[in-house]
């Protein structure tokens, strides 16, 4: 064996793609009894419904450099678009709709439209540019440098309270806070003003915030068929509680997270980096809800209907409120939730009478809060009369997520807070963030650059120094047809 990777998320198993299209012999390991890691769908209620069991809507993955030298539609993985990429219900108001069209969005938005458009046109029209230079390694020049500041004066004024002095309506403010809620951390703030401008910008891209159909687990497949085309192998159901199990290949790839890497191997590490390991910090945690309804949410504004993603928690000020009280490790009385309906852009996942709904709300880390009851308060307080459709739900507290997914620490599905320290220096202040100190041992998971999200990514970069480093090859093509 050339190389062993362990963990079979969207990282691992992209590292695994490349290195076995480079021919080296590849071998992947994997814990659970199935491949994905964090893009696994299963059938929780009835054989006919199929939910996503973590990840759900992929603007990244249609956005990635990785997949999109991959092309995912060429190998029968189709990401659908919704109309409506995200909504945000408001309460007396109608709700804010971010549509796949940004010049509809702009007209919705009334008064504030002539600003949303000056906001995100420009950063639609250099969407790949800035994407590419967001979600890089961070260790190189961006190809557009002024797209690049464009996007970071963004962020500097929508991450702090300036940001409210842009829009004169409630609604574009609380698109962006919702947006901004994905940094799972605290309001206003820079990580959070980027990723309202990274994800806000892509619901009116060329990709859009899809769901891939049929499933999130299309995508993890797609990759394990692609690695296995190349000779590689996987063993699901194999635990590596030791780097020394690993001792026979070249070298190894680690998607795990820092408290991971230290199970395995922290006996071996110097001081210096087990210490950086060590005092590495997990943010807010997610407690999670899937519920299988009888028909579609009966949201107040019909808007709201069309949307693959809903932003639940009100205006931009009480959003803001409820993340910082988890911040500061409380439970927020109306917490932000995050939802999909994955049947308004993929009728495949059920049938009529049977729906699969995914939510999950922000809590503090390890919480063992069954959130079923507080996120169907929020669903009803912009769609009364969901919970008399509910026919089953299932719930996973933050406690309980490691046990699906180890990465997730205390429910962290982001794998470490997203914090201006811990983007510069994730997981450690390192000019190559993916080599722990160990011959031949790199680290790849959503702990290294460019952070969370299926794209890839990690595992994409951490291969690309494998492959210089210890093999001496060049990067392989990535397509269908090498």
């Amino acid at each position: 064996m050339d190389v062993a990777i362990v963990g079979s998320g969207p990282n691992g198993l992209a590292a695994g793609v490349v290195l076995a299209r480079a021919g080296l012999r590849v071998e992947l390991f994997e814990a659970a009894g199935e491949i994905g890691g964090g893009a696994r769908s299963a059938r929780l209620f009835d054989s006919d419904v199929l939910h996503d069991v973590c990840s759900a809507v992929h603007p990244m993955a249609a956005a990635s450099r990785f997949f999109r030298e991959f092309d995912l539609g060429a190998r029968g993985v189709e990401l659908v678009r919704p109309a409506v990429s995200y909504a945000h219900p408001l309460d007396g108001a109608p709700a804010g709709l971010a549509f796949a069209d940004l010049e509809r969005t702009c007209e919705r938005l009334g008064a504030d439209g002539a600003r949303w458009r000056a906001l995100m046109g420009p950063l639609v029209r250099s969407s790949d540019a800035i994407v590419d230079a967001v979600i890089s390694d961070q260790r190189r020049l961006p190809a557009d440098p002024v797209a690049l500041a464009r996007f970071g004066l963004g962020a500097l004024v929508h991450g702090s309270r300036l940001g409210g002095r842009v829009f004169r309506g409630r609604q574009a403010p609380a698109m962006l806070a919702g947006v901004a809620a994905h940094a799972i951390g605290r309001l206003p703030a820079l990580p959070g003003g980027g990723i309202s401008l990274l994800l806000g910008h892509l619901a009116h891209a060329k990709g859009g915030w899809p769901v891939p159909l049929g499933g999130s687990q299309r995508i993890a497949n797609a990759m394990a068929d692609d690695l296995a085309a190349h000779g590689g192998t996987v063993h699901t159901g194999h635990r590596v509680t030791d780097i020394r199990e690993l001792a026979r290949a070249r070298a190894v790839l680690l998607d795990v997270s820092p408290r991971g890497v230290l199970g395995m191997a922290g006996r071996f590490l110097d001081d210096g980096y087990r210490r950086a390991l060590e005092s590495y910090r997990y943010g807010p945690g997610v407690s999670k809800v899937d519920f299988l309804v009888s028909e579609p949410i009966p949201w107040t504004d019909p808007g709201v209907a069309d949307a693959g993603t809903v932003h639940l928690g009100g205006d931009r000020e009480s959003l803001y409120a409820s993340e910082n009280a988890v911040v500061r490790g409380k439970h927020a009385e109306d917490p932000v939730v995050l939802l999909s309906e994955p049947m308004v852009a993929d009728p495949t996942r059920g049938l009529p009478g049977k729906r699969p709904v995914w939510a999950y709300c922000h809590v503090p880390n390890g919480s063992g809060l069954d959130a079923t009851e507080v996120i169907t308060r929020q669903i009803e307080r912009f769609a009364p009369g969901f919970s008399d459709t509910v026919l089953a739900s299932r719930s996973v507290p933050a406690s309980e997520l490691a046990a699906y997914n180890p990465n997730y620490v205390g429910g962290d599905i982001a794998s470490g807070a997203i914090s201006l320290r811990q983007l510069a220096a994730r997981p450690v202040a390192r000019w190559d963030p993916f080599r722990v100190p160990l011959s031949g041992v790199y680290l790849c998971s959503a702990a290294t650059p460019p952070g969370p999200g299926v794209h890839g990514l990690g595992g994409y970069y951490a291969a690309k120094r494998v492959l210089r480093t210890e093999f001496g090859r060049a990067l392989p093509a990535l397509g269908p047809v090498a």
